[in-house]
């Protein structure tokens, strides 16, 4: 059998943790009576520089000797939890890993079918979501968008698909080579090339608490994919700088020549206003979006830590 570290990063969850925590273990348990993974196998919690009494619930929790508390000294974001939780199973040697958020919206009783595809020989298995029923209209209109626009710009990714996955031992090793600091797991995983498969599933809605996934953070993450994994939003804005270029020389000429043969008689500079300001649009938008890049190889070459582990809860001494 192999030992399954199963990883949940946390932010502020002590709404739904502990009822959260009863499914997991129910569904844990359920997989070590079954033989499909060991008895070594654990529950790893990542708390993410919670504010509330989300890491207290983690330690009375690691009572159980399957349960193991990360505490980060400060919040890091998200991907940077979840890659806490892989680095530290990665450590463990353990055979497998499975990273689902604790809010448990992903649909928990399709993971038996993704160890099942494991033991198949695939060594990423991702979830994928069947059903956006339960998206917005806005939220579902702009996933769509984004999943095109990151096709269109060459960026593989697995459509529908978040962090919920498995990833094998030689595949995770595979994953942590890659130490840049602008991390987005979504593009990266699909790199590694390992055998992969597929299990659809339906989002669930969240039982407790309040999601700390904002609309600003889903933003800064689709940058972070674009600019981390594509270099063609440079080449489309010199292109169409290109293009404004030579169109507004083209209407220069084309008001000069009818102003000195007298077809029409106005002021240039009022036609030319607008072109001016759609020029000024777009180099402050070009500006932004090569800052935004410059910004990026900036802290790659700092070569910061990632992340400190204030304390660890629940491990064997």
């Amino acid at each position: 059998m192999k030992t399954l570290y199963w990883i949940f990063p946390c932010y502020n969850e002590e709404a739904c943790l502990p009822e959260s925590f009863r499914t997991i273990s129910e569904t844990f348990n359920s997989f070590v009576e079954e033989e499909l993974i060991s008895k070594e196998s654990k529950l790893v919690f990542v708390d993410d520089g919670s504010k509330d009494n989300t890491w207290s619930i983690i330690k009375e929790l690691a009572d159980s000797e399957r349960v193991v508390g990360l505490k980060l000294s400060r919040n890091k974001g998200h991907q940077y939890a979840v890659e806490a939780g892989l680095r530290y199973a990665y450590e463990k040697k353990a055979d497998f890993t499975i990273t689902m958020d604790v809010d448990l919206q992903d649909d928990i009783s399709v993971t038996k079918e993704m160890i099942a595809e494991h033991y198949k020989g695939n060594d990423i298995v991702y979830g994928v979501r069947n059903d956006r029923s339960s998206d917005k209209f806005f939220k579902k209109s702009t996933a769509n968008a984004y999943y095109k626009l990151m096709h269109h710009l060459g960026v593989e990714m697995v459509e529908n698909a978040a962090d919920f996955r498995l990833i094998s031992y030689r595949a995770l090793g595979a994953l942590l080579e890659y130490h840049e600091a602008n991390l987005f797991l979504r593009g990266l995983v699909p790199q590694v090339g390992y055998p992969s498969s597929k299990v659809e599933y339906r989002r669930l809605e969240r039982k407790q608490g309040e999601t700390h996934y904002s609309m600003g953070k889903m933003v800064t993450l689709a940058l972070d994919g674009v600019s981390s994994f594509s270099s063609k939003p440079i080449s489309y804005i010199a292109r169409f700088g290109l293009f404004l270029s030579s169109m507004s020389v083209l209407a220069m000429l084309v008001f000069m020549i009818l102003n000195l043969t007298k077809v029409l008689n106005f002021s240039i500079f009022y036609y030319l206003f607008p072109f001016i300001s759609l020029m000024t649009g777009f180099i402050l938008l070009a500006i932004a979006f090569i800052g935004l890049y410059i910004s990026k190889i900036n802290i790659e070459v700092k070569k910061r830590p990632h992340y400190f582990i204030e304390e660890i809860t629940g491990e064997d001494k």
